[in-house]
């Protein structure tokens, strides 16, 4: 019986597509800088951004989100511009809510009454798109600009230190 060996560049032009077939990552993780809303995060695959009017308990703003899909979860930043200081703070509490409605998740007691502060976080499962959903979050405000941080989809489908790499890398510049 005789083996027959590939000649060394055909065995390395093997080795090379066969590690770029199984190379392909599902978090292909690139840094985003907004052009307008003065943040820096890094998303799991390319963004796309959207901007559209909301109301966040009477109080109408223009909202730019940005985001990126894998693997059925959304990583997303929403960014928008209060008239003042005051009321940027009240809406990271609307916000909140309406993402907690959104996904049916229950309030959690202590955050039944809104309370202002710089900086709130999230962690939250509910039913929604029929089945189980998590929404794991941070909203925060600077001067009349506020943010929102989260990354929503099934429960359990996104690894937490996908969602920690995502949350820790959102920086406001």
């Amino acid at each position: 019986m005789t083996t027959r060996l590939l000649p060394p560049r055909a065995a390395h032009a093997l080795a090379f597509v066969c590690a770029l077939t199984a190379c392909s990552p599902t978090y292909n993780w690139r840094d985003y800088t907004s052009p307008d809303a003065r943040y820096r995060v890094t998303f799991p695959a390319k963004p796309s951004s959207a901007t559209r009017t909301i109301d966040l308990d009477g109080l109408q703003v223009s909202m730019t989100m940005t985001a990126a899909e894998v693997e059925g979860a959304t990583f997303a930043v929403g960014a928008a511009e209060a008239p003042d200081a005051g009321r940027a703070q009240a809406a990271l509490a609307a916000m909140k809510l309406a993402l907690l409605r959104n996904i049916g998740a229950p309030l959690p007691p202590a955050q039944a009454a809104p309370v202002a502060a710089v900086a709130t976080q999230v962690d939250a499962t509910g039913t929604g798109q029929g089945g189980p959903m998590r929404l794991v979050g941070r909203f925060q405000a600077r001067g009349t600009r506020f943010y929102q941080v989260i990354v929503i989809g099934r429960d359990k489908t996104v690894p937490p230190e996908q969602i920690e790499q995502f949350l820790t890398s959102f920086t406001l510049l």
